[in-house]
């Protein structure tokens, strides 16, 4: 699609000068949410079932090697490009954009991002290998990766230690612990598991993390647990348990060490799983407009538009909308490998603003819609639940983020007060 032909739709992300391959890659986005993803986004809150309908469409879209290298026989989508698709699906659907996110963040991890993270020479060699493992299996495949982080202690959140370990043992490790609100249970192909060395004796490091591919099929790994959330619910994110669970050593996603290198080199790694609560709040504000239109399908065409205090509400709600897209778009676009400390504190405020802004434009809609916009069978209520989880999710909670802004603006590298 050349780039001088503009798209039939304003994107989530807002207006832009986009590529080529990001006009082609957003329009089949909005194409599949808006014809099958939007349709089916109530079966999946409703019964807490995964999406695996919509991954069956995103495998036969090409999509879910999005990120994969063009090299490997992926579609090359550099991390701009990925958060821009990423919220237009999260327009249709919150749990399927959140869900790939998980999957696509193993390619671009090992892929973009492994690319400007420091390696000895051995170390990227090694990396070279491995990941041509890894990305056969999404392109060849179709293989899901899924990406467990958090336990219930402060390891997701960069604090400590995981308490999931691996040990080294002859041709791998052997992996015990147990991993909490696991997005992905039970539809994953490989479980990107991320855990601490151990080293006997010597006391757990943070330095020490390994970041290691868990196929499903593995003796000794499981899936426990209810999922009966607020929203997010097609996520399915259960418990996962590890019980000496052997995974050979080309299942390395990272060579050792290496992943705690890219969590300070990268930090916009960890703002992936901002775009799809971007797009919640674009859903909340154009199910809003529709409504007070009466142009919402399956509804009377009754029009609230002439009623001014709707007519303030949808100017507040577009306002913010503007907001958050300016400052998720700017973030988006200058994120790379060692970034300033005013492209850091702007990323953490872009994290925060779409975080607790789509959960605030979500209320605004139902508040604005009135108490039709309630009821089950219409978005809103769904939206508004989906958009409250976005600030408690580790490792950047709204909590967690502004403790950074805080500390990282009065107290320079290695400042301390006596």
């Amino acid at each position: 699609m050349p780039a001088s032909i503009p798209l039939a739709f304003t994107p989530a992300v807002g207006e832009h000068a986009f590529t080529a391959q990001q006009r082609t890659l957003l329009a089949l986005a909005h194409e599949l949410g808006r014809d099958k993803f939007a349709a089916r986004a109530a079966q999946w809150d409703e019964q807490a079932s995964f999406p695996f309908a919509n991954y069956e469409d995103l495998r036969a879209a090409g999509l879910l090697k999005l990120c994969v290298p063009e090299s490997h026989g992926g579609l090359g989508a550099d991390y701009p490009t990925y958060m821009m698709v990423a919220a237009e699906i999260g327009r249709f659907c919150g749990a399927t954009a959140l869900t790939y996110n998980m999957h696509v963040s193993s390619t671009l991890w090992t892929g973009v991002l492994a690319d400007g993270v420091p390696m000895s020479e051995t170390q990227r060699a090694e990396h070279e290998r491995r990941r041509e493992l890894h990305f056969a299996r999404v392109v060849r495949d179709g293989a899901v990766y899924a990406q467990p982080f958090s336990e219930g202690s402060a390891a997701a959140a960069g604090r400590a230690p995981f308490g999931t370990t691996a040990r080294k043992v002859e041709g791998g490790w052997r992996v015990n612990g147990r991993k909490i609100f696991a997005s992905l249970s039970g539809a994953a192909d490989y479980y990107g598991v991320l855990c601490t060395e151990d080293k006997g004796d010597e006391k757990p490091d943070a330095r020490d993390t390994l970041y290691l591919a868990v196929p499903a099929t593995s003796p000794g790994f499981g899936i426990s647990g209810d999922w009966n959330p607020l929203g997010m619910r097609g996520t399915v994110s259960r418990n996962l348990s590890f019980a000496d669970v052997f995974v050979s050593d080309d299942e390395q996603l990272m060579p050792r060490g290496v992943y705690w290198k890219g969590a300070q080199t990268w930090p916009a790694m960890f703002f992936t799983l901002a775009p799809t609560y971007l797009g919640i709040a674009n859903a909340a504000y154009d199910f809003t407009v529709s409504y007070l239109r009466g142009e919402v399908p399956g509804e009377p065409p009754v029009k609230r538009r002439m009623y001014p205090t709707k007519q303030i509400a949808v100017a507040q709600m577009r306002i913010q909308l503007e907001q958050m897209r300016s400052i998720f778009l700017r973030a988006v676009l200058e994120a790379g490998p060692n970034p300033s400390k005013d492209q850091r504190m702007r990323l953490y405020a872009a994290h925060y603003t779409v975080m607790e802004g789509a959960n605030d434009l979500a209320r605004l809609a139902i508040r604005t819609c009135g108490g039709q916009s309630m009821m089950k069978h219409l978005p809103l209520e769904r939206l508004y639940r989906d958009s409250r989880c976005g600030s408690l999710m580790l490792p950047w909670t709204a909590e967690l983020v502004l403790d950074r802004m805080g500390r990282e603006t009065l107290y320079e590298s290695g400042e301390r007060d006596e």
